[in-house]
This record gives C-alpha cells, sequence and structure tokens, in this order.
C-alpha cells in the first residue's frame, strides 16, 4: 500500500480526541443571570443590605412577624364593601311588663307585725383635692404599759426608791445581809392553800419470818429412792495395743 492510497481513506470519528458529551451543559433554569430564555422566568427580588447598628443609623425596619392587612394593595385599599351586623334597637315607648318571676312576696314582711330594725350602709364621700385627708400613719393607738391607760385596765404600779448613802451598806459592808438572812415565805401563807396528804408506814401482817426455799430450790427428778432408777452408763477411757506403754522408772 502506497502513501496516496492512506490519504485517500476516510478519516474513523473514533480515532478523532475531543470533549466527552458532559463538556456540553444546557443554560441553568434557576436563578436570574444566564437563565435559559427557552423557560419561564420567576419574578427575581433581591435583599437590601444590612444598616450599620450605631448611634447615627439605626435598624427600625419591622421583622419577620409584620402584618400586613389583606385589603390594602400597593395601590391602596381595595375599595369592596364591608358590612357589620348590629343589634336589634329597643323602642323606649315600648312598656315594660313585669314577668311573674320579677315578683319576690316572700321578702316582705308581713303587715302588722313588728320586725327588727334595718340598717343600710351608704357609699363612703369621696374626697376632694382640696380637703386634708390625714394619712394612714397620723393614727395610733395608746400605750399599754404603765398606769395611765385610757380605756385598757391596767395592773397596779410601783416605784423604786433611790439607795440611802447614809448608813447603808455601801458604808458599812458588814451589815449586808447573806443569802440565808431571807426566808422564802410560804405560797399558802398568801395565795389559796393546796390540800395535803400524809404518808403511813408499811404495815406487815404478822407470821413466820424465817427463810423458806422456793420452787427452784428442789430437784424432784434427781430423787431415786422411793422411784425406779434408770439404768447410768459411763465410758471409759479407749485402750490401744499398739500404744507404748508409760515407763517412768528407767533402770541405770
Amino acid at each position: 500500500m502506497t502513501e496516496d492510497t492512506e490519504k485517500k481513506m476516510p478519516m474513523i470519528a473514533a480515532r478523532e480526541t475531543g470533549p466527552g458529551p458532559g463538556r456540553y451543559a444546557l443554560p441553568s433554569g434557576v436563578g436570574f443571570l444566564h437563565h435559559d430564555f427557552t423557560k419561564l422566568q420567576q419574578p427575581a427580588f433581591s435583599f437590601g443590605h444590612r444598616l450599620e447598628n450605631s448611634m447615627f443609623k439605626k435598624d427600625c425596619s419591622p421583622g419577620p412577624g409584620y402584618f400586613i392587612e389583606p385589603l390594602i394593595s400597593r395601590y391602596g385599599k381595595d375599595g369592596t364593601p364591608s358590612y357589620s351586623i348590629l343589634g336589634r334597637q329597643k323602642d323606649p315607648n315600648t312598656f315594660k311588663t313585669p314577668a311573674p318571676g320579677t315578683y319576690s312576696p316572700e321578702k316582705v314582711h308581713p303587715q302588722g307585725e313588728r320586725h327588727a330594725p334595718n340598717y343600710s350602709m351608704g357609699q363612703r364621700t369621696r374626697y376632694r383635692k382640696a380637703d386634708t385627708v390625714p394619712s394612714a400613719n397620723s393614727y395610733s393607738l395608746p400605750q399599754l404599759l404603765g398606769s395611765k391607760v385610757p380605756s385598757k385596765r391596767s395592773s397596779a404600779a410601783f416605784s423604786m426608791t433611790g439607795r440611802a448613802k447614809t448608813g447603808g451598806f455601801s458604808e458599812d459592808l458588814a451589815k449586808t445581809p447573806g443569802p440565808g438572812r431571807y426566808n422564802g415565805v410560804d405560797p399558802n401563807v398568801s395565795g389559796k392553800k393546796a390540800p395535803g396528804y400524809s404518808m403511813l408506814g408499811r404495815s406487815y401482817m404478822p407470821g413466820d419470818s424465817t427463810k423458806k426455799p422456793g420452787p427452784g430450790a428442789h430437784k424432784p427428778e434427781g430423787v431415786t429412792c422411793n422411784k425406779p432408777k434408770a439404768p447410768s452408763f459411763s465410758l471409759g477411757i479407749r485402750h490401744s495395743e499398739y500404744i507404748t506403754p508409760l515407763i517412768i522408772d528407767v533402770p541405770e
């Protein structure tokens, strides 16, 4: 085969080196930039940048929970009619006849019979701004200590005089009474006397005062003189023929 015949042969596509099928891509259908012009594109919105939080610029925009009235659009109020239902008005000229349950004859006192007086408490009179009303801490109850209590019964009041310096204990300490100088006053003297009781000595019945044995001192199970005795056995020492006898005296 010559060189001319090799040049006239058609080119094989498998021998050609080129990009694969993943090299080619259709335009994207997501986003706003480079969108596929054969597809329907939705409106795109952008978020503004956040304002700086400083003393000159404050972020005062509403949050995501801001409620927009559905009747208001970007062109203003939609203008659809709205209606409200009101209650039925009462006729002021209609005569209001009371029903049978309006009357309470059981609450009416019988005519001609006496009854206790009835009292009612009126409403407290409102104070004016010009009135001088005392505060809560202006009132105070009288003291209950001392002898001069206006509305309470008081006990007897006593006073103690000063100690005399002349002839007192401070001049001569020998005159000072000791603890045993004072005698306690019996409460039965100044108060109601308590009942008094006396205790007598213990009395014994006359009889024999010798010591007798108790029930535990007797042992009837050990009596064999007048009752049959059971046989009794004793265990001796076990002897073995292999034990060497104890020899104490050893001949020289």
